[in-house]
């Protein structure tokens, strides 16, 4: 009978320590869970620092403001038929900047020219056009809403449109709509004038178009 109540002891003793390790480690992964938890809330460490980047209007890229009526009333949308673009491929997929051009056209846009961007390796789709072009640059980001608007030094109205690797699709008609008939302005747009004086950057190499 003796063995048998030792027995007993040693597996009640037995699980004793391992429930000791177990409170132990858990005890120590909670004490790390809450001291990482508590970094996260004082902001030492930030890891959506680049979401929040990505969610400023125009992903936290200078943009001009909307050229408005002479009564600085805003202007509508420009006719799709009345822009002019250059599709570029700015990635390691073939045909790309093909497939969107096509469905630029389906949608009236003036498509001239379809060929290769300098840069196989650009992430997010870009718009670049001209003091010229300003309002037809924000009428085609209405289609892609997830492309960035950079204006650049060019005085004609070419607007290109690099693709980029996150490019998805285009927005429908519908989905243009809901927006109105009037161009709004992106939130902290700047005037021309502050955009030149700040300085815009040197325009892709192309045939002019006014």
């Amino acid at each position: 009978m003796a063995e048998q109540y030792d027995e007993r002891e040693a597996r009640k003793a037995y699980v004793r320590r391992r429930q000791k390790i177990v409170f132990s480690v858990t005890g120590a992964i909670l004490v790390v869970v809450l001291i990482v938890a508590s970094l996260f809330y004082t902001g030492v460490i930030n890891v959506n620092q680049k979401a929040k980047t990505v969610t400023k209007p125009n992903y936290g890229v200078a943009v001009p403001c909307a050229a408005k009526n002479e009564d600085g009333s805003a202007m509508k949308w420009s006719d799709n038929n009345s822009v002019i673009l250059r599709v570029r491929n700015g990635t390691e997929f073939s045909g790309l900047a093909g497939a969107v051009s096509e469905a630029l056209k389906d949608r009236q846009f003036d498509v001239r020219t379809v060929d290769n961007y300098t840069s196989s390796k650009v992430e997010r789709t870009t718009i670049y056009f001209g003091v010229n072009a300003i309002n037809p640059a924000y009428t085609v980001k209405e289609y892609i809403p997830d492309a960035v608007l950079v204006m650049d030094d060019r005085q004609d109205r070419l607007v290109d449109v690099v693709v980029g690797a996150t490019f998805n699709n285009l927005n429908t008609e519908k989905q243009i709509k809901k927006d109105g008939d009037t161009i709004k302005d992106f939130e902290g747009c700047k005037t021309v004038q502050e955009m030149q004086k700040a300085g815009l950057p040197k325009a892709a190499e192309h045939t002019a178009i006014n």
